[in-house]
């Protein structure tokens, strides 16, 4: 029922295992991506977060295992028929120097070109498209390394947008932003969300993937402590486990989902730090100092 579950999913690891120079990150790990939500990849730095997704992304080729997309293992898959059912963005990705912000974005269309089949219209027409949903249409003329972080991940995500895919994958898309940008990007990430596509992401910051996901994944040393969504996962016990974070856990005041609010030695009003003790004991997450 399990390989039968995995084989039927659209996006699923079964027994992967990862590893650079013959140290394995990963070592046999099964996950399955639910369709039409946003899933969050977390957990500390090391932990393996960006080596799955982009072994998800067929980005890194599984020493064993299989990842399946839409029924079939993605390693028999060729690239142009990947790339067209799968939009990747990687980390701090790089355009060459004077590219203009409409010449990426059209280099998403790479995948629906051959020598049968041209420069269309229709492409530019989804060009025009990912560059309004994202937008950025003002920009079309500009220099990519002319742009502001924030404008640069728009148009990143714009290009992946202009692949035609329902299927993305972020690898920290709000790396190296301001708050204000990361909010403005992630408020974007939600927008493509709710016209029908998935997404998986990696993110550092716990209480945006907080409130930006429908499902967690949380990561330690390789392995998946907990998968589900934020309401379920987010628990004092599971952030030690997982981060070593003493913190606690309360209501978001302005969404439905769970706030981390970390506990450490300094600026700790005297009440709130007697009390988190005797909870974080009742909880096993260490003695009091």
């Amino acid at each position: 029922m399990k390989a039968k579950k995995v084989r039927d999913a659209r996006l699923a690891a079964e027994g992967v295992a990862v590893g650079y120079g013959g140290r394995m990150v990963i070592d046999g790990l099964d996950v399955t991506i639910p369709p039409g939500v946003i899933t969050t990849i977390i957990g500390p730095n090391g932990c393996g977060k960006s080596t799955l997704l982009r072994t998800l992304s067929r980005l890194l080729k599984p020493a064993r295992g299989t990842i399946v997309l839409d029924g079939e293992d993605i390693g028999r898959l060729r690239t142009r028929d990947v790339a067209k059912k799968l939009g990747l963005l990687p980390q701090a990705p790089v355009a060459p120097e004077g590219l203009t912000v409409a010449d990426l974005v059209a280099r998403g269309r790479h995948p629906h070109q051959s020598w049968l089949r041209q420069w269309s219209s229709d492409d530019a027409s989804v060009v025009e498209r990912a560059l309004a949903m994202t937008g950025v249409s003002d920009l079309a003329d500009r220099p990519v390394d002319a742009l502001s972080g924030g404008q640069r991940q728009r148009v990143w995500i714009s290009m992946t947008l202009a692949q035609g895919t329902d299927l993305l994958m972020l690898d920290e898309p709000t790396t190296y932003l301001d708050l204000a940008h990361a909010i403005d990007v992630l408020d974007l990430v939600d927008d493509l969300h709710e016209s029908g596509r998935t997404v998986v992401m990696v993110l550092h910051d716990l209480n945006l993937a907080a409130r930006y996901s429908d499902n967690l994944i949380v990561m330690r040393d390789g392995t998946i402590l907990a998968q589900g969504h934020p309401r379920e996962v987010i628990t004092a016990e599971l952030l030690h486990e997982a981060f070593g974070l003493r913190a606690e856990v309360i209501g978001d005041p302005v969404s439905d989902r769970p706030l981390v609010v970390p506990i450490g030695r300094a600026h700790v009003e005297h009440d709130a730090q007697t009390d988190a003790q005797p909870d974080a004991q009742a909880h096993g997450l260490g003695d009091p100092p």
